[in-house]
């Protein structure tokens, strides 16, 4: 009898059969049909069957599961080894960077840091205004005028990064008209270090340069824009700086000097007082980042302190006198050189001190190299019959003998290994004291000097210590850059003719303005003023701090200053003096000619002539002394009353408007220069 089918149950298929007697039990092979009845598999509650799927037909053969087994479900392999490797990785990754951060923050901190604040913070110098250098009445004449180094960047012309091959001989070929720079050395400059992030094309240039490339460059940043292309300028600029400019070209250029590229003093007063004129360079420190300057990184400033002002001695207009007769007469006698000093006898200021030739401080590239110094201090020479004023002070001071003494001048006078004469072949002269001055007798001289002791080894010592005291063998006080002392040997090294030669001023050598000192003691009194150059300074504060005073020695008594003041008129004022091209009119004038073998500094030998004259004015109320020296005279005379008498009456004629000073109220003494023989 059948029971009616539950549609809710599912039926089981058909009982699987039982085995054999004897059958190894085990799943039953693919494709034999199970023997033994097959057990129904329960359904879990809350699974559903696949989509599509349909439940096994009673008595049908189970579907096999597994590889290759159709039907059964594709089992996973365990996810935990690849999870375990890749912890592993990131561990070890991490692990990098841990001991990286160690050395960096630990370790290596400090370099680090120095190195992170080196390029991220740039230093610039901010150059100090270097002060001016006026002469006495504050007439610029060496000042500062705003210029600028042009530089380059040479890194942003490379092909990489300026697109085209040629950048650098194009920015070259720009530049090189407005910088008046060979194409080929900017293009050097710029091709040297392809690395390099600066590179300077030109120094101290103008500002109307740096305008001519500004506008140049905008010029190029537009068709840059429209085109494209790279801007070869783009990397160009410039540091502010300031140039030194000498408005007055070649006047008192000896005495100023110049300074070099780094606006450093090189020579003169420039270097004299390089550090109170050049200041305190300042500093700014600002953040960069890409060589940019960061707008809001951290800026620290240290302001720059200008450099003080320097007032000389000099008188700018008395300056130009000096050197325009001075650079007249070297052309006109055809000589080397010639300067020319002019002090004022009362305060050792000097207000003049002039050479030739000269240079323009402005073109010291183009200036001929033994024109850059100061020949009337670096120069030593024999200054010859300008000497004998100080052997006549020595012999009137010691009293050994008066200015009306009687001296017999033979035409040779023979001493040590030698016969002595005087410029010109002469018959016996019987001269005063006086007269052998006027005359200028080398002979009268030396036989006055002979009188300065018992012995010839006990006047030589005499005479060297009124040598000294007039300042020959020592410095001036000026203390200028190559300045010479002269030469004078002790005493005791004089050779047999040096302590004859000396008296009348061979074998001793002195520069021009330790020549100039010597009559300005005469004109003084008798006491020596140490020569100035400079009154005084004015800092940045505006104070003015005048200049030490300078010191004084006492010489010689006033009475001996005076016998030789009337003495020294002789020479200029008689008819028989050597000096009467030195004449001024309404001014007494007293003064010295010199004429001196030369020693020729090439070879060290006599060869040519210095050809001399100093002397002050006026000679009754001294207010003025010029020296005048030309060395090697080759064309016309050699004398110096031919050739720097006429000079210093150029000079002092100006000077003496210049300053102002009234005539001679008194007609000279007209000292006797020759006596009757058996009077």
């Amino acid at each position: 009898m059948s029971t009616p089918r539950d549609p809710r149950r599912r039926v089981p298929g058909p009982a699987r059969p039982r085995a054999e007697a004897g059958a190894r039990p085990g799943p039953a092979r693919q494709g034999t049909r199970p023997t033994g009845p097959a057990r129904p598999r329960p359904v879990r509650q809350g699974t559903r069957q696949p989509a599509g799927s349909r439940p096994p037909r009673p008595g049908g053969p189970a579907r096999p599961r597994g590889p290759g087994r159709p039907g059964q479900p594709l089992r996973l392999g365990s996810p935990r080894p690849r999870l375990r490797l890749i912890s592993l990785c990131l561990t070890l990754v991490i692990l990098v960077y841990v001991v990286r951060l160690l050395q960096v923050q630990a370790v290596d901190a400090d370099t680090y840091a120095a190195k992170a604040n080196l390029n991220r913070y740039i230093p610039v110098r901010l150059a100090a205004e270097r002060g001016s250098i006026t002469d006495r009445s504050g007439v610029e004449l060496a000042a500062s005028v705003d210029a600028y180094d042009i530089t380059a960047a040479p890194d942003l012309l490379t092909p990489r990064n300026a697109k085209t091959k040629d950048a650098p001989r194009q920015a070259a070929e720009l530049l090189a008209p407005i910088l008046k720079v060979r194409r080929a050395e900017l293009e050097k400059k710029l091709t040297a270090d392809p690395t390099s992030q600066y590179v300077v094309l030109a120094r101290q240039q103008t500002p109307q340069v740096w305008k001519q490339i500004k506008d140049l460059k905008q010029v190029l940043a537009g068709k840059a824009a429209r085109t494209g292309r790279v801007n070869v300028l783009a990397g160009v600029n410039r540091e502010a700086h300031s140039k030194r400019v000498y408005p007055n070209t070649r006047l008192a250029a000896g005495v100023l000097g110049f300074v070099d590229a780094q606006g450093k003093g090189a020579g003169g007063v420039e270097r004299l007082l390089d550090r109170e004129l050049a200041g305190k360079d300042g500093k700014r420190v600002y953040a960069q980042s890409g060589g940019r300057q960061v707008p809001t990184g951290d800026v620290r400033e240290q302001s720059a302190v200008p450099g003080s002002d320097v007032e000389l001695t000099i008188d700018r207009d008395i300056q130009w006198a000096a050197q325009r007769a001075i650079v007249e007469q070297v052309a006109a006698s055809q000589a080397d050189r010639g300067y020319v000093i002019v002090q004022d006898t009362r305060t050792g200021e000097i207000l003049a001190l002039a050479n030739a030739p000269g240079f323009d401080p402005n073109d010291v590239a183009g200036a001929d190299a033994e024109a850059l110094g100061n020949a009337a201090l670096t120069d030593a020479y024999e200054p010859g019959s300008v000497s004998k004023v100080m052997s006549m002070a020595a012999v009137l001071e010691e009293g050994a003998a008066r200015w009306d003494t009687h001296v017999e001048v033979p035409n040779r006078l023979p001493r040590a290994d030698r016969a002595f004469a005087d410029d010109i072949d002469h018959r016996t002269w019987y001269l005063t004291l006086n007269g052998v001055l006027a005359r200028s007798s080398n002979i009268g001289t030396i036989l006055a000097t002979e009188q300065l002791g018992d012995n010839q080894t006990q006047a030589n010592h005499v005479l060297y210590s009124y040598l000294r005291k007039f300042g020959i063998g020592r410095p001036t006080g000026l203390g200028f850059p190559g300045e010479t002392r002269g030469i004078l040997a002790k005493p005791g090294d004089w050779s047999a003719s040096q302590q004859y030669t000396i008296p009348f001023g061979q074998g001793l050598s002195l520069n021009a303005v330790q020549a100039a000192s010597v009559y300005s003691t005469i004109a003084n009194g008798g006491e020596r003023v140490e020569p100035s150059l400079v009154r005084g300074t004015t800092g940045p504060d505006g104070r003015f701090t005048p200049a030490a005073a300078p010191s004084r020695t006492r010489v010689v008594s006033k009475d001996t200053a005076k016998t030789l003041s009337a003495m020294l008129e002789s020479v200029v004022d008689d008819r028989e003096g050597t000096g009467a091209k030195a004449k001024i009119p309404g001014y007494r004038v007293a003064g010295k000619t010199g004429t001196s073998n030369r020693v020729d500094p090439k070879t060290g030998r006599y060869h040519g002539y210095t050809a001399s004259f100093a002397g002050f004015a006026p000679a009754d109320k001294p207010r003025v002394t010029v020296y005048c020296a030309v060395q090697n005279p080759t064309r016309g005379s050699y004398f110096g009353g031919q050739i720097c008498a006429p000079v210093f009456k150029q000079v002092m004629e100006f000077t003496l408007k210049t300053l102002g000073v009234p005539p001679s109220g008194k007609q000279p003494a007209r000292l006797p220069v020759s006596y009757s023989p058996g009077s």
